[in-house]
Formats: structure tokens, sequence, C-alpha cells
């Protein structure tokens, strides 16, 4: 399949940037855009987050609803996360049913979420085998200018370290915080002219190629890894992707934790 006009031209573009060690933006390769992080900023949810990465802005919201436990898992609870990407966002984005996009934004923003053990879902247990909560986080982009997957997965784990269980609401109990042990962080990293780089933007997505999604938890440990995208990686490349994304989670938990007190 043929690559259209501009798709080429921004391609050969890019490659003479990252020739001379430059990006679109002027950032260097493993400069993130600037973060500006939000909590407490839907008055219907339980637990929400605002998240805006440059000209990317998402919305994250925690919901709770009573669900009947799995057979095998009679003492535990559950996690649900959607995430919606409409017109709204973007001009490439269609109204419609889930796009294959979303569906990929909400398995790689869940697996890194639901593998790091940050919500212990035997803590949401109401009655063994009867009823137990179901987390459901909603994710939300207003603006799409490229790297969805870190503002969702940011907003994601910020809204759930300051969502309250309403348990007055459900006649269960006196309302109370979510449990969250601990706080993953994902940093992606796309090829862009040859190079892989940290935060690419919209155009530099569109004039891409493979990307790896890496979620880290509070120690270091590796709770997901997620290619996207035809190519191959390195040994070499991996173990720097690795190290920048040590770095760049460490800072962007920090700024989870000041802000939800890291519950």
């Amino acid at each position: 399949m043929s690559i259209p006009l501009v798709p080429q031209l921004l391609r050969s573009h890019l490659r003479e940037l990252a020739d001379n060690d430059q990006r679109l933006d002027a950032r260097n390769q493993f400069q993130g855009r600037d973060v500006q992080l939000e909590i407490d900023v839907l008055a219907n949810a339980e637990g929400s987050a605002r998240v805006r990465m440059g000209d990317t802005i998402v919305f994250a919201g925690v919901k709770f609803q009573t669900m009947t436990p799995y057979s095998d898992r009679p003492n535990e609870g559950g996690l649900m996360c959607m995430a919606e990407v409409r017109p709204v966002a973007g001009r490439k984005h269609e109204a419609g049913p889930p796009s294959a996009e979303s569906i990929e934004l909400s398995r790689v923003v869940d697996r890194g979420i639901r593998e790091s053990g940050c919500i212990d879902t035997s803590d949401l247990c109401i009655i063994p085998g009867e009823k137990a909560w179901q987390v459901i986080l909603d994710l939300f982009a207003v603006s799409d200018d490229g790297n969805l997957f870190d503002a969702f997965a940011l907003a994601g784990i910020a809204a759930l370290h300051n969502a309250i269980i309403p348990q007055e609401k459900f006649e269960v109990g006196e309302d109370r915080p979510l449990v969250v042990s601990k706080t993953p962080i994902m940093c992606s990293y796309q090829r862009v002219g040859g190079r892989f780089i940290y935060d690419a933007s919209g155009r530099e997505e569109l004039g891409g190629d493979e990307r790896i999604h890496i979620t880290l938890g509070d120690d270091d440990h590796v709770h997901s890894l997620q290619k996207g995208l035809k190519g191959a990686f390195t040994a070499a490349e991996f173990t720097e992707l690795m190290e920048e994304a040590r770095k760049k989670g460490s800072e962007l938990r920090k700024m989870v934790h000041e802000l939800t007190g890291g519950n």
C-alpha cells in the first residue's frame, strides 16, 4: 500500500530533523510536553482527573456499581476501563461505535493498571459470592494532539487515587476512599525519523512508525509492555527506553502523589 503524499513529505521532514537531533516543536529526543494535572474536576464522578499534555486534553472519571462476583473469585470485585475518542477531539475521529483505536487505548491503559495490583479486588467484596463493587474508569479525550495513551493512563491513575466508594448511596456502610496501593505510570515512545522519541505529538504520530508503551510501578517493576504498529527494537534501544521510562515515570508519579497524597 502506498503512503499518501502528505505523510510522505512529513516523514522526509522528520528524518531531516532527526538527523540534526531536532523535533518539530524544538523539544529534544526524550523531552515531554508540559503536563498539567488536576483532580476532582467532574462533579458527577466519584473520582476524577484532567490531564493536559501540550494540546492533548483528556478527562478520567470513576464510577462504582455493584456486581455479582465471578464464581471462581467469589471474594473479589472488578475493574472496567473504557476509553472514548469522539470527533470533538480531532477531525480524524468519527462518531459511531468504539473505534479500533479506542479499544486499544482502553486495553493498554487497563492492562497497566490491572497488572500493577494497585487495586486489591478482595477489598471490593461486600458479601462473598453475592455482591461486590465494580470500579468503572471512563476516559474521554477533548483534544487529541498525540500520545493519548500516556495522557489517559496518567488521568486514570490520578482519578482512582482520589475516588470515594459511595457506600451510603447503596446502603452498605459509610463512604470510604478506594484503596490504591501503587501508582503505575505509562511512558510511550515512537520511532520517528528513524529514532525513538518520547511523547509524540499528533504530527509526529502521523509520520512515525512502531511504538512501545511501558508501564512501571513505584519500585520500577515492569507492570506491562505493549508494542504497537509494525517494526522491531534492538536490545540497545530497549535498554535506553527503559531507563528513560524510569526517570520520566518517577517525575510523573511524584506529581500524582503531591496532588492525591498517594493513599
